[in-house]
C-alpha cells in the first residue's frame, strides 16, 4: 500500500504550505503571551483566527462566507496535516470551533448562528461544552442539571465539573435535563449561555504539577435566566445533538492526535539511542521490543485514521472511529510509559525537565487524560462491540 495524493491535492497543500509561512504567528509571539485555557484567547489568537477567516483557511471545507473555501475532504486532511507539522493552532479554543460553532450551524436558528457561531468563527468569542457533572461523567444521560420553563425564560439549576476552559468563555454549550418524567435520552436539551447570566459561578480547579494552568473547572448552575430563544434545536432532543457534537469532536481530533504520536516517538527514539547502549543485555532486549511495540503503534494508528478517513470522504459512514479514538489514547500512554521508564530514575526531575522537554513521567500522567475525552475507553468500546462487531448490548 502506497499513501499519496494526486498533483491537484499536493498543489493545495502547497498553496496553503506558502500563505502559512508569510501569515502564521511567530513562535516567539506565541510563547510570550500563551493561552493559560482551552477558551483563552490572547490578542494573537484573535488575530490570527480572524485572518485565517477571512483568508478562507479557517476551516477549508466549508463556503467562503464561513472562513473556508469549499475544499475536497482530502485537502481539508493536508491541511490539518500541515498545521500540526508547523505547530500552529488555528486556534485556541478546539472546542469553540470544532465542536460548539459546527453544532449551531448544524441545528441553530439564524439569529443563534449570528449571535453565537459567526464570533467564534471569527475569534471574538469563546466558548466550552457543559457535559459532565459529578454523578454523570461518560453517562450524559445520567445528568441531573434542570432547566425548568418559566415564561420566555428557561430556569437552570445544577452543577458540571471538568468544563474545560469555562473561566475564560463567553458561552457554554449546555446539556440539561428539560423533561425530568421522559426517558432519560429523551429528556435532554441544549442551551446556549452566556457565561455573565446571573446564577452562573465559575471556579477553578487547579492542576498539581502546573500551578499556573487553570484550564478545568466547576460550574455552578442557581436559577440562572436563559431566554428561550437560547434553545439549540428542539426540545428535548439533546441527545441527537449530542451524538452530532461528539462526532465533530473526534473528526477534528484524530490527525492531531495521530502527528502527536509521530512527534512523541521521534522523542523515544532518540531517547532510546541515548540510554539503550548503556543498558544490561537483558534489560536492552525488553526496552528494543518496547520501542518497537510503540513504533507499530504508530503506524497503526495512522493507517486506521486514514482508512476511516477515505470511508468519510466517499461519503460513507466510519464506525472505525471509536476504534481509532481508544486506539490513539491507549497508544499515546504506552508511548509516555516507555519514554517514563527508558529514563528511570533521571526522569522523576519534572523541574528540571521544564527547562527544556516537558518530563515523560508527567507526559504520561496527562496521557490519562486522553482516555477521557471524546468518550472514554471503555464507551468506545461499547461502541465498537455493538455498532462494530454486532454484539448484543449487554
Amino acid at each position: 500500500m502506497r499513501l499519496t495524493f494526486d498533483d491537484t491535492v499536493e498543489a493545495f497543500r502547497f498553496e496553503f504550505r506558502a500563505w502559512l509561512a508569510e501569515h502564521r504567528p511567530t513562535a516567539e509571539e506565541m510563547a510570550a503571551d500563551p493561552a493559560i485555557s482551552s477558551a483563552h484567547l490572547p490578542d494573537w489568537a484573535r488575530r490570527w483566527t480572524r485572518r485565517m477567516f477571512d483568508d478562507g483557511w479557517l476551516v477549508p471545507g466549508w463556503p467562503p462566507e464561513r472562513g473556508g473555501r469549499n475544499a475536497a475532504a482530502v485537502e481539508t486532511l493536508v491541511y490539518l496535516e500541515e498545521l500540526e507539522r508547523a505547530r500552529v493552532p488555528r486556534t485556541t479554543n478546539p472546542q469553540g470551533l470544532g465542536i460548539v460553532a459546527p453544532s449551531i450551524l448544524d441545528f441553530g436558528s439564524e439569529e443563534q448562528i449570528a449571535r453565537f457561531a459567526m464570533p467564534i468563527l471569527r475569534g471574538e468569542k469563546a466558548a466550552c461544552l457543559g457535559m459532565s457533572e459529578p454523578g454523570a461523567g461518560s453517562d450524559l444521560a445520567s445528568l441531573s442539571t434542570r432547566a425548568v420553563v418559566d415564561g420566555d425564560h428557561f430556569v437552570v439549576n445544577g452543577q458540571k465539573v471538568w468544563t474545560s476552559g469555562a473561566n475564560q468563555a463567553d458561552v457554554c454549550f449546555l446539556f440539561c435535563r428539560t423533561d425530568p418524567h421522559a426517558p432519560k435520552h429523551k429528556g435532554i436539551s441544549v442551551l446556549l449561555v452566556d457565561m455573565d447570566t446571573a446564577g452562573v459561578t465559575v471556579r477553578p480547579l487547579p492542576h498539581i504539577t502546573k500551578p499556573e494552568q487553570t484550564d478545568l473547572n466547576v460550574v455552578f448552575f442557581t436559577d440562572a435566566a436563559v431566554p428561550a430563544a437560547n434553545l439549540l434545536g428542539e426540545l428535548n432532543n439533546g441527545w441527537a445533538l449530542a451524538g452530532a457534537s461528539l462526532a465533530h469532536e473526534r473528526g477534528m481530533v484524530w490527525v492531531g492526535t495521530v502527528m502527536e504520536l509521530e512527534s512523541a516517538f521521534e522523542r523515544l527514539a532518540g531517547e532510546a539511542r541515548e540510554v539503550l547502549p548503556g543498558m544490561p543485555a537483558f534489560e536492552q532486549a525488553r526496552a528494543v521490543d518496547d520501542v518497537v511495540r510503540c513504533y507499530i503503534d504508530v503506524q497503526a494508528a495512522k493507517c486506521l485514521g486514514y482508512r476511516s478517513f477515505a470511508k468519510l470522504a466517499r461519503g460513507g459512514s466510519a464506525p472505525e472511529q471509536a476504534l481509532m479514538k481508544a486506539f490513539c489514547s491507549e497508544s499515546s500512554r504506552r508511548l509516555h510509559l516507555v519514554g517514563s521508564e527508558l529514563q528511570g530514575d533521571r526522569g522523576l526531575d519534572v523541574w528540571e525537565a521544564r527547562r527544556g522537554e516537558q518530563a515523560w513521567i508527567e507526559q504520561y500522567f496527562n496521557s490519562f487524560g486522553g482516555t477521557i475525552s471524546a468518550g472514554t475507553s471503555e464507551i468506545q468500546r461499547n461502541i465498537i462491540a455493538e455498532r462494530v462487531l454486532g454484539l448484543p448490548r449487554g
